[in-house]
């Protein structure tokens, strides 16, 4: 089949690895490759011939159908074209979209999704819910030792799948405590920075959203513990997680859940409010 598609050689790597732990995943991967290998042989089509046509080495074929690769979304909308598939092929994209993002996020991300109330504090940066697109990558390219290429493509499509949480209808209630140093860093730059601040405001202004601010000056913090996440679901249950609790694993007994309310409780009451933090932020922003 004559083609102008650039063959994808072996360095390039064109998927992502799966991950040995996501039971999900493989099979998932493994449905895919098998549905693949069944329709490229149906229509009579070698696996390089195949391979040429969507632009990648006769090898990546193989890994793809033996579900050693996660293949790209544009991969299987090419492979649906080539197949003359009818968009069978290109419906699982939705699976498969779902496994390229690591498991504990992807496991994030349901409890989120299920979630009516968070409660959130993170010490150490502004949370991920809260990152410009822009930021968030800016804070991957910052990993060391360095994430490949091809990491932070995953991690950065993780982060931001996670936003969908403000798109829910209804929506959950979310609380967010930030510490003033975290917005004071101009990590990718001053101008990255007054992106982000600018984003903070945007996310402030929802109305299923309370956005507070610590400031640096206070003389009291009950934060020093870590950071604090608690999610309540519409069946009254919940889920708790923080360094200082159980080593940072989900907990759900309600003593410990009562101890991480109790925290972060304290550490609304000592933040600034959230019309305070929206002008502090606004400041900030004009001395960026």
């Amino acid at each position: 089949m004559a083609t102008d598609v650039e063959v994808v050689g072996e360095a390039d790597e064109p998927g992502w690895e799966v991950d040995p732990d996501d039971e999900w995943g493989i099979a998932v991967i493994a449905t895919v490759g098998r549905q693949l290998k069944l329709r490229r042989e149906a229509v009579g089509m070698r696996a390089a011939d195949f391979g040429k046509a969507v632009g990648y080495g006769e090898d990546m074929v193989y890994k793809i159908e033996s579900g050693k690769r996660i293949p790209r979304p544009e991969f299987l909308d090419t492979a649906d074209g080539v197949l003359r598939a009818g968009g069978l092929v290109s419906a699982m994209k939705e699976d498969v979209e779902k496994v390229t993002y690591p498991k504990k996020v992807r496991d994030l991300a349901e409890l989120e999704a299920r979630a009516v109330e968070m409660q959130l504090y993170d010490p150490l940066n502004i949370h991920g819910l809260l990152q410009a697109p822009e930021y968030a990558r800016a804070l991957l390219l910052m990993r060391r030792p360095a994430y490949t290429d091809t990491e932070v493509e995953r991690f950065f499509a993780a982060r931001v799948s996670r936003k969908s949480v403000f798109e829910r209808d209804p929506a959950p209630e979310i609380g967010f405590v930030l510490e003033e140093w975290t917005l004071r860093r101009p990590l990718g730059g001053k101008a990255m920075l007054r992106h982000q601040l600018e984003h903070l405001l945007q996310v402030a202004q929802l109305r299923n959203v309370e956005l507070q601010v610590m400031p640096m000056e206070r003389e009291e913090h009950a934060g020093l513990a870590g950071g604090i996440e608690v999610l309540k679901f519409r069946d009254g249950s919940a889920m708790g997680r923080s360094p200082a609790i159980a080593n940072g694993r989900p907990v759900q007994e309600p003593k410990q859940l009562r101890i991480l309310e109790l925290r972060y409780g304290i550490i609304r009451a000592q933040a600034l409010t959230p019309r305070e933090s929206s002008a502090f932020i606004e400041d900030l922003l004009g001395a960026t």
